[in-house]
């Protein structure tokens, strides 16, 4: 049989092999703000270094991916090279996406801002990578209208961007839908304004059968029922407080409405009831709720209208739900105040709060992990603290310091009121951690030989070897020769200390027949490597020189293209 082909997007450089140094983090104390507990992580340094830093821990846990990486216009950006020649885009995309997938959820989703230069070449290479099947939507953001925008000469007035949006697994997502969530407003609050506070003790009095499926339909009379009536006056100065009360009882909140006509079944209901509270149990014959059990209740013969079945709990609060279409319009993504959100400048690559909060409503809950690789001036990161979601958020330039750190210092002190600060009721609370990309773990001496680096103390050195090896690095509190684990039984160990028979022994003596152990070295007394069969010794830095690339801290442009003659260019 012919060699079975595949439908792929190719480019110069695309099957050089990347063999990325699995790094360490360090954290920076000092930068490092709110919740000492708190796991959110704001990460300086190149993202591909950083996302294979993450990965031994966040493999299958993001819930939800944001990137908005440089478009490859040939425009100059102030913050990115976004003017690089075309496969060397694709080469710095492709790697990243590759691991961004690996982290992704199984229920996750993967968000990425795009314009026309290179979404389709981006959509091939997310076909391969994600899989066809799990394409969810390609989305038209309106970022403008057509006045003011600048684009004379051009053939046509682009006001739109878009956003390619995949899942990991498209099957575990038959559920979702893409909603817009808008705070309830005066006018339904004024429609959906009692509350049925208590039920009272029913009583049955009359019964039937329903001629469309033959189910009895069984009528009760309530007695000593309670509803309350919410009051609106002086709603602006009340307002936290009305809002509140629907959120506290939101699933007991009515309206009341006429029964249909033409419905012989609800006129039939009400030949049998006056004007009382009175609850009706039978089981649908179509409808959603297609053979379920299911109750309606009517007061002065009119049905019940819940406001759970058209509004749902966000950031505790109630809101009316809208499905959205493939084209997101500025009426439904505000950016009016965008230069002043975050209290930082981004001039041409700052992406709206409103913007962020739609796409992490639709993908996420409260406490999902989201992440974003291309954090720029820290939108995806502000918004997930603001939604009280937990996130990863990267940045290789000093924009880290200067646009994302005291922006995130802002919300959480509370002092940040712009963007989506009010749509959720943001009070401020939380923390993040910062961390910064370690160096390389080798580096070369003056005579051209590979030593570890000198910035590794001896914690570092013990934390780098267990994701070269991959471990854990889990220090045992009383077993110092416990650095970290793969299986509950086995266990690794890296040590600058010349390992001697005898002190090989000594540990030996302290294990279980079942226990094994990888000691990590840099030199070790002759015959040491065979005294045990369940004690494995590797020197450093020689057992892992092939495992990957030392010494290189950049993977922005990271692989030569080459010319037509075969020549390679810088």
């Amino acid at each position: 049989m012919p060699e079975k082909q595949k439908l792929e997007l190719t480019w110069i450089g695309k099957y050089d092999e990347i063999k990325l140094e699995p790094r360490i983090l360090i954290e920076d104390p000092e930068k490092s703000y709110g919740d000492t507990n708190s796991e959110n992580m704001l990460i300086h340094g190149d993202n591909l270094l950083a996302l294979k830093a993450l990965e031994q821990d966040f493999a299958g846990k993001i819930k939800c991916i944001y990137i908005d990486p440089p478009y490859n216009t040939g425009s100059a950006f102030e913050y990115y090279d976004d003017n690089l020649e075309h496969s060397t885009w694709l080469n710095l995309m492709y790697p990243r996406l590759r691991i961004l997938n690996n982290l992704l959820a199984d229920d996750g989703i993967m968000w990425i801002s795009i314009d026309d230069n290179e979404v389709h070449y981006l959509k091939v290479m997310l076909d391969e990578i994600f899989g066809r099947n799990n394409f969810l939507a390609n989305i038209a953001y309106e970022r403008s209208g057509t006045a003011g925008i600048g684009q004379g000469g051009t053939f046509l007035v682009n006001t739109h961007e878009f956003i390619l949006v995949y899942a990991k697994n498209k099957s575990m997502l038959d559920k979702l839908e893409a909603k817009t969530y808008k705070p309830l407003d005066k006018e339904i609050m004024k429609r959906y304004s009692k509350i049925l506070k208590k039920t009272g003790t029913k009583i049955k009095i009359d019964e039937f059968y329903s001629a469309a499926n033959n189910e009895k339909v069984e009528i009760y009379q309530h007695k000593d029922f309670e509803i309350e009536t919410i009051s609106l006056r002086n709603f602006n100065s009340r307002e936290a407080e009305i809002r509140k009360l629907y959120y506290e009882n939101f699933n007991l909140i009515f309206r009341t409405t006429n029964p249909q006509k033409e419905n012989s079944f609800q006129q039939k209901i009400l030949e049998k009831i006056d004007k009382d509270l009175y609850s009706v149990e039978y089981v649908p014959s179509r409808g959603k709720y297609k053979g379920v059990p299911t109750t309606l209740y009517y007061y002065n013969n009119e049905l019940f209208a819940w406001l759970k079945d058209s509004a749902e709990i966000s950031n505790k609060q109630v809101v009316k739900t809208n499905k959205m279409s493939g084209f997101w319009r500025n009426e439904e993504i505000p950016k009016a105040n965008l230069a002043n959100e975050g209290g930082v400048d981004f001039k041409r690559g700052k992406k709206p709060e409103a913007l962020l909060k739609t796409i992490i409503d639709i993908s996420t809950n409260e406490e999902d992990w989201v992440l974003d690789s291309f954090l720029g001036s820290g939108t995806t990161a502000a918004v997930a603290q603001k939604m009280n979601r937990k996130w990863v958020g990267i940045e290789l330039g000093d924009h880290a310091y200067s646009h994302c750190l005291p922006r995130l210092k802002e919300i959480i002190n509370g002092t940040d009121v712009v963007g989506v600060s009010k749509a959720v009721n943001w009070k401020g609370g939380g923390g993040f951690r910062f961390y910064e990309l370690a160096p390389s773990l080798l580096k070369k001496d003056k005579y051209g030989n590979w030593i570890i680096d000198d910035h590794y103390n001896s914690i570092m050195l013990a934390a780098a070897m267990c994701k070269q090896e991959g471990f854990t690095y889990s220090p045992d509190k009383e077993v110092f020769w416990k650095q970290g684990k793969s299986t509950e039984k086995d266990y690794i160990f890296t040590t600058t200390t010349f390992l001697s028979r005898e002190y090989i022994e000594k540990i030996h003596d302290e294990m279980q027949p079942d226990e094994s152990l990888l000691i990590c070295c840099k030199a070790y007394q002759q015959g040491c490597e065979s005294l045990y069969s369940n004690i494995t010794i590797k020197k450093i830095p020689q057992a892992i020189l092939g495992n990957c690339e030392f010494g290189k801290e950049d993977y922005k442009l990271n692989i030569p293209v080459a010319d037509l003659d075969g020549e390679d260019i810088d």
